[in-house]
């Protein structure tokens, strides 16, 4: 794969996350780092190779890291901190938006009790509550995902 390739692969992740409002900058830092190599790499570097400057790597690298995306070391001797892709960080995201999911549906069931059930306002909550609780259905009873080496984590 050429520079220019990786790049623009790494540009394509940032645009289809930016779509979940991730914000572009963090979308080529999780890119960047699925591609790198070595699979560590400094603020330095990270900013070096996506274009990005150190303030506004510095809070989006801290957003990645809160989100359970990225996992940080610093070395023995060094003051330098090395970002990289948490081993299950994609399985991570995904478990917490299911639970993002289950919540809704609390929310949508205490607006339902709220508004009682006969009022148009109803109708719209009960929309969102069917459709969560269709996703929730869906992922309940998906088998769980592979690990990279093929077994079930």
């Amino acid at each position: 794969m050429t520079d220019q390739a990786m790049m623009e692969w790494v540009e394509r992740v940032a645009m289809y996350l930016a779509r979940d409002g991730v914000p572009p900058i963090a979308g080529r830092v999780l890119g960047w780092l699925m591609v790198c190599d070595p699979p560590e790499q400094s603020a330095g570097q990270i900013s070096a190779a996506i274009g990005a400057s150190r303030a506004s790597l510095t809070s989006n690298l801290r957003l990645l890291t809160g989100m359970g995306f990225l996992r940080w070391r610093t070395r023995p001797g060094e003051r330098t901190i090395f970002y990289r892709m948490a081993e299950d960080a994609w399985a991570v995201v995904v478990r917490k938006q299911i639970a993002g999911i289950t919540s809704f549906l609390d929310i949508t069931r205490e607006g339902l009790d709220l508004v009682g059930s006969d009022d148009e306002r109803a109708a719209r909550i009960r929309q969102a509550h069917m459709t969560f609780e269709w996703m929730a259905k869906v992922f309940d009873q998906a088998p769980p995902p592979r690990a990279s080496d093929g077994r079930a984590p």
